[in-house]
């Protein structure tokens, strides 16, 4: 593509150098550049591409976006001076890949919990009714029936346009995207023309990143910010920072919730471990989701779809035939009648919801075991806090490791078993290999009784000091169980 076309409503502070070029790609890494490349030199966290500009050169780029030109200029290379490069790339990978964000129905959903879930049912309902999507989120990238691997919640920018630029050329009329924290903040959905927004509720998560609570709040909510007016932004009016969102935005406001007035409301009618009966703004339909927190999801994907222009008995009817997202409270029962349940939950706020859900619909009568670790290299202020949550709410917490990366697995123990009360010690014990604590889940459980297994979901690795070993709770389950005979 013609420089002056990339560069299109780029504000550039100077230029030095030849502006009729063609640019052959765009790389941020100096070393992905080849011949006619745009190397765009970003100050990161860890290192400042300024550093590698000659690098990038020396692999063929001939052009060089940045916010300060050096002083050791290159000859036959084009010098492009903006005030923020991580800004400036948003734009120019857009402009590279032709704007394809503004060729689709572009979501983006945000929010601590729920971004996986929403998207992924928001891909399942509008491809049931016919239409072409794509899905970017945390589990898979999707361009209709083509399944590509992803590695982030949020792309890098340049990624996000070659996936959004696939989906325009495959004809998909709807792209649903998960939006982290993470990726606004590092301005990963910069340049992008979002249709739909919406968020889902927000708690302690990420702090080891955004170092405060209120931090975290507000990279949110600049997502929302920055909407246009033509977008439509949808929250949650249930959660206390529900309307923070919506405070500054310019896009059209919309509200969901269970508790309270608002444009679309849900109510649960019934609730099991096979699935709820809800009323959507008084409309009744059935669904094999289970869990409060999985009405607050269906009702975003309702809203979303509705504003989206599709009849609401027709995105019901859709919504009535989904599955379970994957590693989403998926369940499975054993040969004895014990009956687990694998999910995600890795903050404080979606373990409490599955606990809380597990209790809404049992008995009583039987026990509730509940599996979960806290990551390594993460928020520490979250493990004290759910080493509370899961000795409170379950008959039995065994603590174990998660993700302990590059951390000491028992260290990470140690401050979650810091958050459960005196009055609940005879009510958890650790067992650091997760392997094990699933074994031994299964040795106390026994007919009737239920095992949650939470904090992985869907991952099937854990990573132990940079290594990803093979790891999978649902099929660890499965194999424990026919050795065990249970």
């Amino acid at each position: 593509m013609l420089l002056e076309k990339v560069l299109h409503r780029i504000s550039v502070l100077n230029s030095q150098g030849e502006l009729s070029l063609e640019v052959s790609k765009i790389v941020f890494d100096s070393r992905k550049a080849i011949d006619s490349a745009m190397y765009v030199a970003m100050k990161g966290v860890v290192a400042d591409g300024h550093q590698f500009i000659n690098a990038a050169i020396e692999k063929g780029a001939n052009v060089i976006v940045c916010e300060d030109i050096p002083s050791d200029k290159k000859e036959n290379v084009t010098y492009i001076q903006v005030k923020d490069t991580a800004v400036a790339l948003g734009h120019l990978a857009s402009n590279f890949y032709g704007n394809p964000s503004e060729k689709l129905n572009l979501i983006g959903v945000t929010g601590t919990n729920g971004k996986t879930s929403v998207t992924t049912l928001l891909f399942d309902v509008f491809t049931q009714l016919g239409h072409k999507c794509a899905l970017i989120s945390t589990v898979e990238n999707r361009i209709g029936e083509k399944i590509i691997q992803s590695t982030h919640t949020t792309p890098d920018v340049i990624t996000l346009n070659e996936l959004l630029s696939e989906a325009v050329y495959e004809d998909c009329e709807y792209a649903f995207m998960e939006v982290s924290s993470h990726g606004i903040h590092q301005h990963r959905t910069e340049g992008l023309h979002f249709k739909i927004a919406g968020f889902t509720n927000i708690s302690h998560d990420h702090l080891d990143y955004h170092k405060t609570f209120l931090e975290y709040l507000n990279v949110k909510k600049s997502y929302f910010d920055n909407l246009p007016d033509t977008a439509v932004a949808i929250t949650n009016i249930d959660d206390k920072n529900g309307m923070v969102m919506l405070q500054n935005t310019k896009a059209k406001k919309k509200t969901y919730a269970l508790k309270t007035i608002a444009d679309y409301h849900g109510k649960i009618l019934e609730s099991d471990f096979n699935g709820m009966l809800l009323n959507f703004n008084g409309k009744e339909f059935w669904t094999s989701l289970t869990g409060r927190f999985n009405v607050y999801n269906l009702l975003l994907v309702f809203g979303i779809a509705v504003e989206l222009g599709i009849e609401e008995g027709e995105i019901l009817r859709a919504v009535s035939l989904l599955k379970r997202v994957k590693g989403r409270f998926e369940t499975l029962k054993s040969r004895t009648g014990i009956f687990f349940v694998v999910d995600y939950a890795h903050t404080p706020d979606a373990l409490e919801n599955v606990l809380n859900t597990i209790n809404d619909i049992r008995t009583k009568n039987e026990r509730l075991i509940c599996v979960f670790g806290c990551g390594g290299d993460r928020d520490h202020s979250k493990r004290p806090e759910m080493g509370d949550i899961a000795s409170k709410n379950a008959t039995l917490a065994i603590i174990t490791s998660d993700n302990p990366r590059t951390e000491d697995p028992l260290a990470i123990i140690k401050e979650i078993e810091a958050g459960v009360q005196p009055q609940n010690y005879s009510k958890y014990l650790s067992v650091p290999d997760r392997k094990e604590a699933i074994k031994m889940s299964i040795k106390f459980a026994e007919g009737g009784d239920i095992v949650l297994v939470a904090g992985k979901g869907h991952e099937d690795y854990q990573e132990i000091n940079g290594v990803k070993h093979h790891f999978d709770d649902k099929e660890t389950i499965q194999e424990l169980l026919t050795i065990m005979g249970k």
